[in-house]
């Protein structure tokens, strides 16, 4: 008979992978040790190899999770809103609701890629091209002159970029909400910056 997992195992898996993606955020993936993460989550390093094989293990967990959230989210948008100006801006708040609470993932996200397995890097690169392919088939349906290789990719990488890389500046309880981020930016986008209300 197979053994059943405890109820709150998903709960401390998330936990970790919590903690650990705030110490690669800060203090990089090579210079985070097991030992360091097991005294963040007050678990001893045993206990976390029952989770985690390694700091491998973790890594990729943190932004295959990540990733598949966003994915997941954005791909039931574009399923589910036909009309693309209202699509594009349901797609740019589930973005910055989903970064809420994952500041610390996204960053690892930005910066980790690279500590990935080759194989486990082209698994997080196929779903970041999906969420980019969504973002691209819906301003092409509302400009289709920018169904073109050389304007499509870079469009949708400007706007993706204003989003991503808000981490670097964004303050959680300043003056902009996420969602009044994540508007504005679409706002710009689409009608630049002499158009702003």
């Amino acid at each position: 008979m197979a053994r059943v997992r405890a109820a709150e195992y998903d709960d401390k898996r998330d936990a970790i992978l919590d903690r650990a993606a705030e110490l690669f955020a800060v203090n990089g993936f090579a210079r985070t040790s097991m030992n360091a993460i097991s005294e963040a989550c007050g678990a001893s390093k045993a206990a976390l190899y029952h989770y985690y094989v390694g700091k491998d293990a973790l890594l990729f967990d943190i932004l295959d999770s990540h990733i598949r959230f966003l994915l997941e989210t954005v791909e039931e948008i574009a399923a589910t809103e036909p009309d693309p100006r209202s699509r594009l801006y349901r797609l740019t708040e589930a973005l910055m609701q989903g970064y809420a609470d994952a500041d610390a993932k996204h960053k690892v996200l930005m910066n980790e890629m690279g500590s990935l397995a080759p194989d486990k890097r082209e698994t997080i690169r196929g779903m970041e091209r999906r969420i980019v392919a969504v973002f691209a088939e819906t301003l092409c349906a509302l400009n289709p002159a920018l169904d073109r290789p050389e304007l499509s990719k870079p469009v949708t990488m400007s706007l993706l970029g204003m989003l991503n890389w808000h981490y670097t500046w964004f303050k959680p309880g300043g003056p902009l909400t996420r969602e009044a981020y994540a508007r504005l930016a679409t706002d710009l986008f689409l009608e630049g910056a002499a158009g702003l209300k």
